[in-house]
């Protein structure tokens, strides 16, 4: 989603006055049998894809096959004609349960950090599988190819030069899926939620790439979705990589042109 916005360029001695293109930012309230768990800022779009990704990615939901219905659902305005904002999503699993206190997130989420709160590696490794044996192989060819497949199907960045992607690949190099957002994390969120929509999970045999960073909550997200393999153009963080190396996942960063660092498990990037 994009918004419009009249700004004053200024280049050397020069101005002008344009209409410049924004990456809309907006708060979304994610729900699970009517109890919120999630508040997180998001550029709309995908958000039934965002809140099923971010459930199973947080450890709400054990399995896709939990979901229900996914819905848009009334907000906390009490006035009518806002009854429904489009900014308050609810998932209904089958057998609705209280969400553990402990999965609940009921705080703003700032779309540049992402979720915070999962202790340890070790609270981590409780809940997520171990992709070791995953026989993933993608030759550096192939790595290499990944950025230019991302931006060129970045639509939105082409306008307005301010959201993240996350996009899936299969072993070959080939585009599955690609979502866009504010925040790198709910990118990925998206990314998880069409596998788990579309019934692809789990998703053993393929790769993962954000755009910037890698931080902690990446990896752990990915391997909530049995993913054995992250990459992307910018670093990974110190836990990012312990995390990868302790599930046995292939982390790669500085993904650009000819260059790539391989933190761990470089046997699946053959030359």
């Amino acid at each position: 989603m994009v918004a419009s916005r009249p700004v004053v360029t200024v280049d050397a001695d020069r101005r002008r006055e344009r209409v410049d293109a924004l990456a809309v930012e907006e708060p979304m309230e994610i729900r699970v049998d009517g109890e919120a768990v999630s508040v997180t800022m998001r550029t709309p779009g995908d958000d039934f894809e965002l809140a099923v990704g971010f459930c199973l990615t947080e450890g709400i939901l054990e399995a896709p096959g939990e979901v229900a219905t996914v819905r848009y659902c009334a907000g906390a305005s009490p006035e009518p004609a806002e009854a429904n904002t489009y900014n308050v999503v609810d998932v209904g699993r089958r057998s609705p349960a209280p969400v553990a206190a402990s999965l609940r997130r009921n705080v703003y989420t700032a779309s540049s950090c992402g979720l915070c709160g999962t202790a340890s590696i070790d609270a981590v490794r409780k809940r997520v599988p171990d992709v070791a044996a995953d026989p993933l192989r993608m030759p550096v060819g192939v790595v290499r190819s990944l950025p230019g497949h991302i931006r060129s199907a970045q639509r939105v960045f082409d306008r307005t030069g301010g959201l993240h992607a996350a996009a899936l690949f299969d072993a070959g190099g080939g585009l599955r899926c690609l979502r866009e957002d504010v925040g790198r994390h709910n990118a990925v969120d998206k990314v998880v939620g069409w596998a788990a929509l579309q019934g692809l999970l789990p998703l053993g045999g393929h790769a993962l790439m954000v755009s910037g960073r890698v931080a902690f909550e990446i990896v752990q997200k990915a391997l909530a979705a049995h993913v054995p393999m992250v990459a992307a153009v910018s670093a990974p963080s110190s836990l990012a990589v312990a995390l990868a190396e302790s599930s046995g996942m292939t982390l790669v960063g500085f993904l650009r042109g000819e260059r790539m660092n391989v933190y761990t498990r470089a046997d699946r990037v053959p030359a």
